[in-house]
């Protein structure tokens, strides 16, 4: 995928223009697209964070780890976090892992606060 192409609308049956619009979970579309997402973070394993970045859009929460690891957060429902960013949210939220050369290594779900 390269900067000039669009990213695509769908990823198996994950609608990706509904998931981008939902900025935090906090309008309830990714509530609704859990099993989607579960479905497809196999083909997102092994893509570059700038693909990942262009699929999914912009990550709710970028933490930067140590040894040059990147972490993108990306919430399913509503929380405090909709009102202040900064507010812990024990909503469910799944946490992309990207290693120091910029692929995703792991995804976990978490409802634990960040």
């Amino acid at each position: 995928m390269t900067n000039c192409t669009p990213p695509p609308d769908k990823i198996g049956t994950l609608d990706l223009k509904k998931w981008r619009s939902d900025r935090g979970g906090c309008e309830g579309i990714r509530k609704n697209q859990l099993g989607d997402f579960k479905k497809i973070e196999a083909q997102l394993l092994k893509k570059h964070i700038d693909e990942v970045g262009q699929l999914l859009g912009r990550p709710d929460i970028h933490q930067l780890a140590g040894r040059d690891q990147k972490f993108y957060v990306y919430f399913f429902e509503k929380g405090p976090h909709c009102n202040d960013i900064t507010k812990k949210s024990e909503g469910p939220k799944v946490i992309l892992r990207f290693n120091a050369i910029g692929y995703l290594a792991e995804v976990t779900h978490q409802t634990k606060p960040l």
